[in-house]
């Protein structure tokens, strides 16, 4: 069993800095698919939902040995 090292203040800004980064880049993502079939608004909540679950198992997958 290999012994873990204690969360740093480091780590967390790390980890939050990774989860806005992924929930930014897909509203964005959805904010551009809105823009061009003319639904803005609804696919930027959309793809800021969705951003937001998939930075979670983002973040979660890349700090899974802390």
């Amino acid at each position: 069993m290999t012994q873990q090292r204690p969360l740093t203040g480091r780590d967390a800004a790390g980890a939050g800095a990774l989860l806005l980064s992924v929930n930014a880049l897909c509203a964005g993502a959805g904010a551009a698919i809105g823009e061009l079939v003319g639904a803005l608004v609804p696919l930027l909540l959309v793809g800021f939902f969705i951003g937001f679950f998939l930075g979670i198992a983002v973040v979660s997958k890349r700090f899974r040995n802390l």
